[in-house]
């Protein structure tokens, strides 16, 4: 019984062959995508073949911009660099392009606003993902959309909602329970949250990202992302739940500021592995 693990490698060096084997030192045996140009085959090429000899599986290509833009200009501008992303992925050998559908906050690309819940932010995410799909058709790759706390898909049955609207195979799930935690009733039940999302979503999940989540007492409700093991999140409810899956997807940690804070999620998360019979 296994799960992919993966997250950032540091070292001074843009080799396939050494950033593979970086990873694999670490324990990693899944990577965010290498930087590289679309456009830039031969190098594409090394680091698939350098990746898949040193069994680390690309994640995820994460192209992060607001594709509901209200700007029609950008919003179109802004496809168009999810487009080149997914296609990146599918060329490199990579599971996925993420992103998230987006907001119609004309301040901050990612911030709240009370249409990210509307009909209209349903009907744009459909169109849009269907434009993406049908702009790249991908081969390989999914195309897939990040879990939010204010923009949908902020559930597992929104979620389902737009797999079955867009109804394409080449759309995906990325799994980011720590984003779906937006009460406190989430916050305290968030192994009920878990075992829901693999319930319904199982099958359709591509990549995931590891976090953890943290309430403080300051009213009315502030609930933060913390490093995996300073928080609430059950990960033996999660790693059970990937581990059960048979796509096997890669789980990344994410969103951390040093070495040092990496090396303790790491450390944390295979610690519960261990626990419970999961390898990585």
């Amino acid at each position: 019984m296994s799960v992919r693990l993966g997250g950032p490698v540091f070292c001074q060096t843009n080799d396939p062959v050494e950033l593979a084997k970086a990873h694999r030192k670490l324990g990693y045996r899944s990577a965010y995508c290498p930087s590289v140009s679309l456009d830039d085959k031969q190098r594409i090429n090394e680091i698939e073949k350098a990746f898949k000899e040193a069994d680390v599986v690309i994640a995820e290509v994460g192209v992060w911009v607001n594709i509901m833009d209200i700007d029609e200009g950008k919003r179109k501008q802004n496809l168009e660099n999810v487009c080149r992303g997914l296609a990146l992925a599918d060329e490199i050998g990579a599971l996925c392009c993420v992103d998230i559908a987006g907001s119609l906050n004309p301040e901050r690309w990612d911030g709240p606003h009370p249409d990210n819940i509307s009909q209209k932010a349903f009907d744009m995410t459909v169109d849009n993902v269907r434009y993406i799909l049908n702009s790249v058709k991908p081969k390989r790759a999914k195309f897939v959309l990040e879990m939010m706390p204010w923009v949908i898909p902020d559930s597992p049955d929104s979620f389902l909602e737009l797999i079955n609207a867009i109804d394409d195979h080449g759309f995906g799930v990325h799994l980011d329970p720590v984003n779906l935690i937006n009460s406190p009733r989430r916050y305290y039940e968030n192994a009920k949250l878990l075992e829901e999302c693999f319930a319904k979503l199982g099958k359709w999940i591509v990549s995931c990202h590891a976090k953890d989540t943290k309430m403080t007492d300051q009213l009315t409700t502030h609930i933060n992302e913390a490093r995996p093991g300073t928080g609430n999140l059950d990960y033996r409810t999660y790693l059970r739940g990937l581990e059960s899956l048979p796509q096997n997807p890669p789980l990344m940690i994410e969103h951390l500021s040093t070495e040092e804070e990496y090396t303790l999620a790491r450390e944390y998360i295979m610690s519960v592995g261990k626990e419970i019979g999961i390898s990585f």
